[in-house]
């Protein structure tokens, strides 16, 4: 091999190499990653109010989203450079045994924004749930059907369309969520507006939450207490011993424009506990409870579950609960709009498994 041969090859490779290196770094700055759930199983309810108000119906259906919600996402990231990130996330839940999506949105029904993030802190724009659902970290069945979304039936499930969401950076620990969502209604600023702030702190064995959040109406006002309300909720978590971890909360709903046929305040309590009673096994009890104004009455709810994990991704899961009305109250054991008669009682199970990927 000649000289000159020799210093081509060399020049080549060390073209390559550069270019092996420009694709690695340009790798390196940014990534998408394709995400998701899969739950399915069954369910049973018993005592459900007929058309005539007589609660003697009993039924057996699959179990989709009874104890997490699947979904599917893709969420990605750009170093910008000088620390700032650029980012996106697009998810959808669906109902896996019946192959439909949940709600009317069909791929994007859950989050479809984008965000800078920096150390200033993170900055999206676009559709996210509802900043209620931070009460996620204080439930502690993780926002199953039954826990506490069933006695204030869904308010804390909502989701927050033409949003604008900031997020601060921690610092020791505490840290805030400020979320809006326009209504986009030529007539008033408010109406069908969404507003809310969530601030915590984080602690190794605590953790502390507050969370305010409203809901307007078509015309800018409070007058469902389920659905177009104000929201504030007060909790916290102690984990003892590394394998007990007790939650407390309490939520107060206000809609002062409700009619007066109907409740415009309601109180809503709940006290439970993980107990990993092996690495695989974590047992969960909790109790959860409501009472309404204007003679709407009151409930009690009990939960009992156990989550066994197969592996880091799979587990099966089994949840039974039960709740007692008051005379004039009909909420059901689940958050779903299978009630029991006014004043009755419910039982509900439900059991499957879980993938996530």
């Amino acid at each position: 091999m000649t000289m000159k041969n020799r210093r081509t090859i060399a020049a080549a490779s060390a073209l390559c190499a550069c270019l092996g290196f420009g694709v690695a770094s340009a790798q390196a700055q940014s990534s998408v990653t394709l995400y998701g759930r899969a739950v399915a199983g069954a369910d049973y309810q018993n005592n459900i109010a007929n058309d005539e108000g007589k609660g003697r119906g009993h039924l057996w259906r699959h179990a989709g989203n009874q104890w997490g919600t699947s979904m599917l996402g893709v969420k990605g990231t750009e170093d910008l450079g000088g620390g700032l990130t650029a980012l996106f996330v697009l998810e959808g839940g669906f109902d896996l045994p019946a192959a439909k999506p949940n709600g009317a949105d069909l791929l994007l029904n859950r989050r479809s924004y984008v965000g800078l993030q920096d150390y200033w802190g993170k900055l999206v724009l676009g559709k996210n749930l509802a900043i209620s659902n931070d009460v996620w970290f204080l439930d502690p069945t993780g926002q199953q059907f039954i826990g506490t979304a069933t006695l204030v039936r869904g308010r804390n499930w909502q989701g927050n369309d033409n949003g604008i969401e900031y997020t601060t950076p921690t610092w020791g620990g505490f840290s805030a969520t400020v979320q809006t969502g326009l209504g986009e209604q030529t007539d008033g600023f408010t109406k069908l507006r969404k507003d809310g702030i969530s601030m915590s702190y984080i602690a190794p064995a605590f953790e502390l939450r507050a969370i305010y959040d409203v809901a307007r109406d078509k015309d800018g006002k409070y007058t469902d207490l389920f659905n177009t309300s104000k929201e504030l909720t007060l909790g916290g978590t102690a984990t003892l011993w590394d394998d007990l971890k007790m939650f407390a909360g309490y939520q107060r709903l206000s809609a002062p424009d409700a009619p007066l046929n109907a409740p415009s305040k309601a109180n809503h309590y709940w006290v439970g506990a993980n107990y990993k009673v092996t690495p695989w096994l974590t047992l969960i009890g909790s109790m959860f409870r409501v009472t309404q104004n204007r003679d709407a009455g009151s409930a009690n709810l009990y939960m009992l579950g156990a989550n066994y994990a197969l592996s880091k991704r799979t587990l099966l899961y089994a949840s039974v609960g039960k709740v007692f009305n008051s005379a004039n109250a009909n909420f059901s054991v689940e958050a779903t709009n299978n009630n029991p008669a006014a004043g009755g009682k419910q039982s509900g199970t439900y059991f499957g498994m879980s993938h996530t990927f």
